[in-house]
């Protein structure tokens, strides 16, 4: 029913903080001749876009000039009314057109008119009539116009020309983009673009120090071979997901003022054997062609896998081009004056040859971070946003622990969302306290209306959970509890974690404990259990199985690890290694003390319990009443249970409280 953090890996060394000398700001990039710029390539020159359209302005001409030409033709009058005029003396010259049958003529008066006749000519007694009244006619076929007889006889061909170099030109095309298939995809930048630089990431003063020592050398390289210092030709920025690797490499491309090529490990790869090695050849012939450079590879494990897999030609396709990266990096030729950056999540799976001095001479850690900073980087995110006066950045810093960069801006902009769905002019503390419930809970599904039993289970199984977090002295302090349903749960409790980086034994029997408490709480008033402790299960089994298996944590084991096997194929080593480096008695062994913490806790949790059954039935109908207590209330309640029970008793004040 609730989901409880598992437990973090130990966390990487080297986590110290320093501060280094800011770079010098507002220099532009020294791109020599024939390098790549801001500019990119030049635009189309303007009468390649204009002379479509000054053809069609020709054609149109010679269709319309024609007949603007040809002039007023008089008034438009009848046959009979034509004989009529003819017959009185009014009519001075006519010209009639065989086929068409079409009069035009002029009157005595000096005007013009037109009518239509036989397209045979005039019968005889209107031919009598013209001689017999002296008017001047003439008989002929109608002029034709040259153009449109010629376009008429040129349209067809006009077509098959048009089509021919049409596909002339689609083929070029195709085989332009298979000539240029090899070369790399890497985007240059300058200062300008982008505009981050080191004041806009928060805290992180390490990460800076050593970044700092990269761009210095790049812009004043004297200072360091003066005293023969060799600057490191590779930084790998190694972290866990949005903490701000690639935001740092964003803030050294407006730093530097050097030229700076950007690209992701999957540009390289393409279904064409040898692609990937000619782009990596293309991308440091352009950064050589710049003098000064640094190239960023984001995502550099999708390439740098360790190599020996043997799964196949796509695989082979990636040893290679990784082949070739470690050769341009530090090969035969050595690339002087560049740097190559790179960013991963992922440090275990890439091969030790790129690892090696001289090519990734070094790797900077960017963890998760501390307090301070996390309220540095609340700070950030909240400049451009209009904040209530009752809003305190460092109690929400220290009611986050364990969110990343990106996770922290995600929950100042969801702040902002929810004020305005508020009706709120300004964010206040309770649009944060929503905001870090949905995104550390889950949204609340108002749409699921659970029936009486299931509602009363459930605040037995969460009250369960909170009791145990309470009473329990090593796990992390109870903050919330709540059997609204959020996100896949229908009750959540909620334990902000403390800033710790080791973890000890007695705190992860702690927190088995404590999942075990909606399960046992439900077995202990309805002597039942039910489906809803599926996903508490599976998070105490699997930080049993860690504490057996990896962290040493059990006597009868050993100070033994023995990690999964499961990895193997995917790190690229031997495909057909054996699954399990033990023999079956010990994974016997493994499996019996896996069982053994499980039951014990399972055990303790009962004991516990059935000891402040009466806590845990106040706090049940404080929840049915209520649908939400925080961790204070349920210390209190717990110590009333107490008191209701005639033990003197006392309930730790520390546990008692809110980190925020």
């Amino acid at each position: 029913m609730d989901k409880l953090p598992p437990p973090p890996p130990p966390p990487p060394p080297g986590r110290g903080r320093s501060s280094g000398p800011r770079p010098e700001k507002d220099r532009k990039p020294n791109f020599p001749s024939g390098g790549t710029g801001e500019d990119g390539p030049s635009a189309p020159t303007s009468w390649r876009r204009w002379h479509p359209w000054v053809l069609l302005g020709v054609f149109l001409a010679l269709f319309l000039v024609p007949t603007l030409l040809s002039g007023d033709e008089g008034e438009e009058i009848t046959y009979s009314q034509f004989i009529a005029n003819v017959s009185a003396g009014e009519v001075e010259s006519i010209e009639w057109e065989n086929g068409t049958g079409k009069i035009t003529g002029e009157s005595s008066d000096g005007t013009k008119f037109q009518t239509t006749g036989s397209a045979d000519g005039p019968n005889d007694a209107d031919k009598e009539l013209l001689d017999e009244r002296g008017v001047d006619y003439k008989f002929g076929n109608p002029s034709s116009n040259f153009l449109l007889n010629m376009l008429g006889l040129m349209l067809p061909v006009i077509l098959i020309i048009g089509f021919f170099v049409w596909m002339q030109r689609r083929a070029q095309g195709q085989m332009g983009n298979v000539m240029s298939i090899g070369r790399s995809r890497a985007k240059a930048y300058s200062t300008d673009n982008p505009s981050t630089t080191f004041s806009d990431i928060a805290g992180y003063e390490g990460v800076k120090t050593e970044i700092n020592e990269v761009v210095d050398f790049l812009r004043m390289p004297e200072r360091f071979r003066e005293i023969g210092a060799r600057v490191p030709k590779g930084i790998l920025l190694v972290g866990p997901p949005g903490t701000g690797k690639t935001l740092f490499a964003r803030a050294v491309a407006g730093e530097a003022g050097v030229g700076f090529l950007s690209v992701t490990g999957s540009d390289f790869m393409e279904r064409f054997v040898g692609v990937g090695a000619s782009r990596v050849r293309d991308l440091f012939q352009q950064a050589r062609r710049m003098g000064k450079a640094i190239i960023f590879i984001d995502e550099i494990d999708s390439i740098g896998r360790k190599r020996g897999a043997g799964l196949g030609g796509g695989h082979d396709e990636r040893e290679q081009t990784l082949n070739q990266m470690l050769s341009e990096m530090d090969g035969f030729e050595t690339s002087e004056g560049i740097v190559i950056m790179a960013a991963t999540n992922r440090p275990d799976i890439l091969d030790p040859a790129l690892l090696r001095p001289g090519r990734f001479d070094r790797q900077i850690v960017v963890p998760l971070p501390e307090h301070e900073e996390r309220k540095a980087i609340l700070e950030v995110h909240s400049r451009d946003k209009r904040m209530g006066p009752d809003v305190d950045l460092d109690t929400m810093a220290r009611a986050t622990p364990g969110m990343a960069g990106a996770d922290l801006a995600n929950l100042v902009n969801e702040a902002a969302l929810i004020a305005v769905r508020r009706g709120s002019k300004q964010i206040e503390r309770i649009d944060f306290e929503n905001a870090r419930d949905r995104v550390v809970l889950g949204a609340q599904r108002e749409s699921l209306i659970m029936n009486a039993e299931e509602k009363r289970a459930t605040a037995y199984h969460e009250g369960g959970h909170a009791l145990l977090a309470t009473v329990l002295p090593n796990g992390d302090p109870l903050h919330k509890v709540t059997i609204l349903p959020r996100g896949m749960a229908l009750g959540v409790t909620w334990s902000l974690p403390q800033e710790r980086h080791t973890y000890s034994k007695e705190y992860f029997e702690d927190t088995i404990c404590k999942a075990m408490g909606g399960r046992v709480a439900e077995k202990i008033v309805f002597g039942h259990h039910n489906s809803g402790a599926a996903n508490d299960l599976e998070q105490a089994t699997g930080i049993a199985r860690r504490m057996v298996r990896e962290w040493g944590m059990s006597d009868e084991v050993g100070p033994m690890a023995w990690s999964s096997g499961q990895q193997q194929v995917f790190l690229g080593e031997d495909l057909m290694s054996s699954g399990r480096e033990y023999s079956d008695e010990t994974a016997k062994m493994l499996d019996g003390e896996i069982a053994r913490i499980l039951t014990s806790q399972e055990q303790r949790a009962h004991d516990l319990l059935t000891k402040h059954r009466r806590g845990l039935q106040l706090i049940a109908e404080s929840l049915l009443e209520h649908e939400t207590i925080d961790g204070p209330a349920v210390g209190k309640l717990i110590q009333q249970g107490l008191i209701d029970e005639g033990s003197s008793e006392q309930v730790d004040a520390n546990v008692l409280g809110s980190p925020d």
